[in-house]
């Protein structure tokens, strides 16, 4: 029993140290067009995010739920050490991605991890599929799209009514309009992320018998996962904040505040539906539609590649890499020391790797990638192209 509970308090922590790292992973999700547009200071920026952050975390249980008790089944004997080895490939494919300043899904990420990890675990039984379908990938493919055609249409309106106004008027107006469509995203995001953190902890204790199958959250589960996605989201995750600032597309202040509004409305509505989608999909198809729906029309088109491939294969990466952490904490209690001192390895070993060339609040803003034309001659002269995460 002893060693029982010592495993549960390990998951815990390492759920919350999922949050935490979804919490900078996606700190740009809703602050990185405002910090670019330069409606609100990196600093201010990350500051109200997290504030907003924890308090959306007490609007609503319903995605818990999904978690806890639709993705997969309660009654197949899912235990501790399973969803260990489903935290631990998704903190890894998590922090891959921070290193390389890819805007890639956090929840995908914990959803792959746990349905591989489950697989190997108790069996294919152990996942419902029909779940997955509707409330995972139908929203996967849905969400960036319906977000991305709304931000393009918005962004169409914002130009025509302010087209024969004062420009200097207009760009002020959208910058105090991205304050608070930048701040209901974060609201947003607290209220379908944080919950995830949630579901996994409710998960873990229904799985040991803390509390009865189909039980909502705890108040302390609430509390810490709130507090755990703040802190994380207080730490900037500049790296991507970078990428979607200033790698899709030049975006102004219109834009930035179209694509922020359709995506709040967007999440706020999935959230409401028990929908466990992907914030950071949302929130990058508002700013592609943004891009597409400005004076110029543009997007620079290889970040928007790597950018999908990666959402193509955060699912299965998570779910492969989990999958073969469950083989080995199915084998005792060294196979659960072996996982951990991998996460803790691999987990350090990025971070450093990260310090040889730090992004920060002082210099998110100072890169913008170059491309050439694809119209352009063959002997036109190619610019210096810089890379978005280094």
């Amino acid at each position: 029993m002893e060693h029982i509970s010592f495993l549960v308090a390990v998951v815990i922590i390492t759920a919350l140290a999922f949050d935490f790292t979804n919490g900078f992973h996606d700190t740009a999700n809703a602050m990185a067009t405002s910090i670019a547009t330069g409606a609100l200071r990196p600093k201010v920026a990350v500051t109200i995010a997290a504030v907003l952050n924890f308090a959306g975390a007490f609007l609503s249980v319903k995605v818990a739920t999904t978690i806890s008790g639709g993705i997969v089944n309660e009654k197949t004997g899912i235990h501790p050490e399973i969803i260990f080895a489903a935290l631990a490939g998704a903190i890894l494919w998590n922090l891959l991605t921070w290193l390389r300043g890819l805007p890639s899904s956090s929840s995908h990420a914990l959803y792959g991890g746990l349905i591989g990890a489950t697989v190997v675990g108790v069996g294919m039984n152990g996942v419902n599929f029909d779940t997955v379908l509707s409330k995972i990938l139908i929203p996967a493919i849905a969400s960036p799209l319906v977000a991305g055609l709304a931000s393009w249409g918005a962004t169409k309106l914002a130009y025509a009514i302010t087209r024969k106004g004062n420009a200097e008027t207009a760009t002020k107006g959208f910058k105090t309009g991205q304050i608070f469509s930048s701040s209901l995203i974060s609201l947003a995001h607290g209220t379908n992320d944080a919950q995830k953190t949630m579901g996994i902890i409710t998960l873990t204790l229904v799985s040991v018998g803390a509390l009865p199958h189909g039980a909502l959250p705890p108040t302390w589960v609430i509390v810490s996962a709130g507090g755990a996605i703040a802190l994380g989201t207080y730490m900037g995750g500049w790296r991507i904040i970078r990428s979607m600032g200033k790698g899709l597309a030049d975006i102004k202040a219109p834009q930035g505040f179209a694509s922020e509004s359709a995506a709040a409305t967007v999440i706020l509505t999935s959230s409401h539906m028990g929908f466990g989608l992907s914030t950071t999909q949302v929130c990058s198809g508002g700013i592609m539609g943004a891009g597409l729906g400005g004076p110029k029309a543009e997007l620079r088109w290889s970040l928007v590649r790597r950018m999908v491939y990666t959402w193509a294969l955060t699912l299965p990466a998570a779910a492969l890499v989990s999958g073969g952490a469950a083989l080995l904490v199915r084998q005792g209690t060294w196979g659960i020391v072996l996982v951990g001192a991998v996460l803790v390895a691999g987990s350090g070993a990025m971070w450093l790797i990260s310090r040889r060339q730090p992004i920060s609040a002082d210099n998110v803003n100072d890169v913008t990638p170059v491309e050439v034309p694809a119209t352009a001659p063959a002997n036109a002269p190619t610019p210096a192209s810089t890379t978005v995460a280094a």
